[in-house]
């Protein structure tokens, strides 16, 4: 007596993979055979997503079937099936990845890419990736071109909220943090009254140490937390006096050719991987000190 195996139902990945592999040799098909093995393609969707319409509306509409017709959407077969024919919707986060696929090889031309964070209460966070993320025209137009195209192309997704990235942190020497009678000494050189710093404003000053070390120096004031660094854009080393800061969204844009940095970071939104050089800076009995000695 012979037992007849039992036949294990193929995985979703293997599946997924035999549909990748066909669609990449159509596509080495000369065109004569490209366009009649497309039209087969086509025509046997046609076929399938008639009956699966059929199938689902028929469930749907009677009550124990019903139970079924939920408990099989749930199985992943099933559920790509469905969603590949448009008649059930996928998931928001899943939704959104496809669409952002089909813009991102615009923005990759541009320099740019698109991290999808999440989707929550019908709002999509992403974060925006070299030149998505500067302060430029260009810039702004790949930012609006990923909204677009979220809002447009989910129906789940009312808004886009582009999330900071994560800076890199600037390391500080222990000792470059020592304050006291010999700071002068140790490079620091004293910049002044900390309420005389305008709050959402620029401060350029020349500083000299006691020691003799000699700086052209930026502070930048975001919500009363000041930030020190060399007056040279990471580009062309030209001076930031005139710098932009946006201190809402905590930007600071170089007034000559447009490069963007994090206020509180110093890190290039325009370009990663370039920063400007911060500098150790600490409040001591009310007046700001920068350490100026490289």
């Amino acid at each position: 007596m012979t037992v007849a195996a039992k036949v294990s139902e193929p995985h979703l990945d293997e599946l997924a993979k035999r549909v990748d592999d066909a669609v990449a040799a159509l596509a080495e098909l000369d065109p004569k055979a490209r366009a009649v093995a497309e039209e087969l393609k086509d025509a046997l969707e046609a076929v399938h997503r008639a009956g699966l319409t059929t199938m689902v509306r028929r469930m749907r509409a009677d009550d124990a079937a019903r139970a079924v017709l939920f408990e099989l959407v749930d199985e992943p077969v099933v559920h790509l099936l469905l969603s590949l024919h448009g008649i059930i919707r996928p998931d928001p986060l899943t939704h959104a990845g496809r669409v952002l696929e089909s813009v991102r090889p615009q923005l990759q031309s541009h320099g740019g890419d698109v991290t999808l964070v999440r989707v929550e209460d019908g709002t999509a966070y992403v974060r925006l990736e070299g030149s998505c993320n500067g302060c430029s025209m260009s810039s702004v137009t790949l930012r609006n071109l990923v909204e677009e195209a979220l809002v447009q192309g989910v129906p789940a997704i009312s808004a886009v909220e582009v999330l900071p990235n994560e800076p890199s942190p600037t390391l500080i020497p222990l000792e470059a943090l020592r304050i006291g009678p010999a700071a002068g000494r140790d490079g620091w050189a004293k910049l002044g009254p900390a309420a005389g710093l305008v709050d959402g404003d620029v401060t350029a000053r020349s500083l000299t140490a006691d020691s003799g070390e000699r700086a052209e120096v930026i502070v930048v004031s975001v919500d009363h937390r000041l930030s020190a660094y060399r007056n040279e854009c990471a580009h062309e080393a030209l001076p930031l006096d005139n710098a932009i800061l946006d201190a809402e969204n905590g930007t600071l844009t170089c007034p000559w050719h447009g490069f963007c940095y994090d206020a509180s970071s110093g890190e290039c939104l325009s370009a990663p991987g370039a920063q400007l050089e911060q500098l150790p800076l600490r409040v001591d009995d009310g007046d700001v000190w920068v350490r100026v000695r490289g």
